[in-house]
């Protein structure tokens, strides 16, 4: 029996009718087709899917899409200005090569803001272990690492 659902995406309020079963990355990805959100392990183990639900770093392949009702989702085409302005992590990304096949990075991102939010000045070490839960199968994290840094830099001097 289908369920409608209605949240905040991007800041434009969206809603769809959806199985019970559907996980907010399905929704995301299929139901309004914005495909930046990966789907890399469907176990919440690799944070390919990780978006933003009420300003927190969420991976919604472990989420029902009901779970959101009414909550205000960022995925990673939102994250940057309406003009096309990166967001400082963003830029930072680019700028010190923490992309590679660039499967990861959009959980990475998403997880690397929400940890720039909550832990500005972060050690390196401290970024190192925020990254536990995000997986990259190209690198050995040493530019994402220094792109995180510079992020959470940019982010601090943003405000």
């Amino acid at each position: 029996m289908p369920v409608k659902v209605s949240m905040k995406v991007n800041g434009k309020t969206v809603s769809g009718e959806v199985e019970a079963r559907t996980l907010l990355v399905g929704f995301i990805r299929e139901t309004l087709r914005l495909t930046g959100t990966h789907v890399g392990c469907d176990t919440a183990q690799c944070g390919a899917c990780t978006v933003h639900m009420n300003g927190r770093a969420v991976k919604s392949c472990s989420m029902l899409a009901m779970q959101a009702e009414g909550a205000d989702v960022v995925t990673i085409e939102g994250l940057a200005k309406a003009d096309g302005t990166l967001h400082p992590m963003q830029a930072a990304f680019k700028e010190h090569h923490g992309l590679q096949c660039g499967f990861c990075t959009p959980g990475m991102v998403m997880n690397a803001v929400d940890f720039a939010q909550r832990h500005p000045g972060a050690s390196e070490q401290e970024v190192r272990e925020a990254l536990d839960g995000n997986l990259c199968r190209c690198t050995g994290y040493h530019n994402i690492v220094k792109s995180i840094m510079a992020g959470s830099k940019a982010m601090a001097g943003a405000k």
